[in-house]
């Protein structure tokens, strides 16, 4: 005997694809969107749905885990790519982009971490995971801040996820954005390039991208290199001396030590200790600076 027991009708087009795990369900459909279902009580995860595709999604699959997504569709600026999610988050592990022509099928193997994508260029193609771990994109708090124009592809999706623009983490790896082309964006190649096609979308992104530049001005104006903290890349308001020699804000060196680092940031040597000490010199140099340039 069969029974209907539930029916999901979040999608807005025709829906191509359904896949199983363990614990989730994932559809996908012409409008666009991957959506994920608790297989418990069929609610929609909070970071349902997964808006990386600006084309029809045609087919999703899971690894064995359900810790791992992977999709394909029709965009054709990445006709050939596959995106890869970690399903606790809404991120892209990776974007596998071998094939020549369109991707048309996808699998996961039943019990090791492979992944077969088939494509009309008449190959199939194996991919291996070194590990099936979650990969949240944040900011690396632990790490010192690098000037904009040198940002990898991951510091710009990291920016994204702070600045509450997540939705186009995919979009901008797929289009290889890193740090110096993030400040080179501009609203047409946002609408253009990007396929960005919300005014207020493209408004926010440019308004953040001129907040960067407006930074990346302040610290190439003439800032004593000797004013400005190793870790935050910013002028410091209250300089403290570590035991490595060199000096930080405090607020900063404060946080790099809660966070279990007993290692320099500048050295990458062991800290003889953790105790900070004012650096007043240091701040009556940069407040007497402040007051000649600030007029």
């Amino acid at each position: 005997m069969v029974k209907l027991i539930h029916t999901l009708a979040d999608h807005d087009d025709d829906v191509n694809c359904c896949a199983f795990s363990s614990s989730l369900l994932a559809t996908c459909s012409l409008d666009k969107p991957i959506r994920l279902y608790s297989l418990s009580d069929f609610s929609e995860l909070p970071h349902s749905p997964l808006k990386f595709h600006t084309s029809a999604v045609h087919c999703c699959c899971f690894s064995a885990s359900g810790h791992i997504l992977a999709s394909f569709s029709t965009d054709r600026s990445v006709d050939k790519s596959v995106i890869v999610y970690d399903t606790n988050t809404e991120n892209i592990l990776h974007t596998l982009t071998q094939h020549t022509r369109y991707v048309t099928t996808c699998a996961f193997a039943p019990n090791i971490l492979l992944l077969a994508t088939g494509s009309m260029d008449k190959t199939v193609s194996i991919w291996q995971f070194d590990l099936e771990t979650p990969c949240q994109a944040r900011i690396a708090e632990d790490q010192p801040k690098q000037f904009t124009e040198d940002w990898s592809e991951d510091d710009v999706s990291n920016w994204l996820c702070a600045q509450d623009l997540k939705d186009l983490v995919g979009i901008f790896k797929m289009n290889n954005i890193d740090g110096r082309e993030l400040l080179n964006l501009t609203k047409e190649s946002l609408a253009d390039d990007l396929k960005i096609e919300s005014l207020g979308l493209c408004s926010k992104v440019l308004q953040k991208i001129e907040e960067l530049r407006t930074k990346m001005k302040t610290l190439s104006s003439g800032i004593p290199d000797e004013f400005i903290c190793p870790i935050t890349r910013e002028l410091m308001k209250d300089p403290v001396i570590a035991s490595d020699g060199y000096s930080y804000e405090k607020e900063a060196m404060e946080n790099w030590i809660s966070k279990k680092k007993r290692t320099s940031p500048m050295t990458n040597l062991v800290l003889p200790s953790v105790v900070l000490i004012p650096n007043r010199t240091l701040k009556m140099a940069i407040d007497r600076w402040l007051e000649t340039h600030q007029k």
